[in-house]
């Protein structure tokens, strides 16, 4: 089992900045990739930025130049900067994690955590 920990988050307003941090414990052998997802009140979950193991990295097209993944590997940890926040990033959002063990791809969600934008 792996336990996904989410911290930061919270309400700000438009145009200013948030860090979210998301630590891995547990059974963390065979990680190949972290990253973040969203999902708003009414709309599907979606990828916001996810981060592989060799340092692949896709980003949600309207998030591109706001927003950045990075990861500490070696602390299992993943953290998403989000700068100049808008209203239409108001969603929850998820920490995930995709391992590669011996019964297949195995992925993971954190508790998530909320971020309100107020224009």
């Amino acid at each position: 089992q792996v336990q996904l920990v989410q911290s930061g988050g919270g309400l700000v307003q438009a145009g200013e900045s948030l860090r979210l941090s998301c630590e891995a414990s547990g059974s963390t052998f065979g990680v190949t990739a972290m990253g973040w997802f969203r999902q708003a009140p009414g709309k599907q979950r979606e990828l916001v930025a996810i981060q592989s193991n060799n340092g692949e990295t896709t980003v949600e097209e309207s998030a591109k130049g706001r927003f950045a993944i990075s990861r500490d590997i070696a602390k299992n940890t993943v953290y998403l900067q989000m700068n100049g926040l808008k209203v239409g990033d108001n969603a929850v959002y998820y920490c995930y994690i995709q391992r590669s063990t011996s019964h297949g791809r195995k992925a993971s969600w954190g508790q998530g955590t909320q971020v309100t934008v107020d224009s």
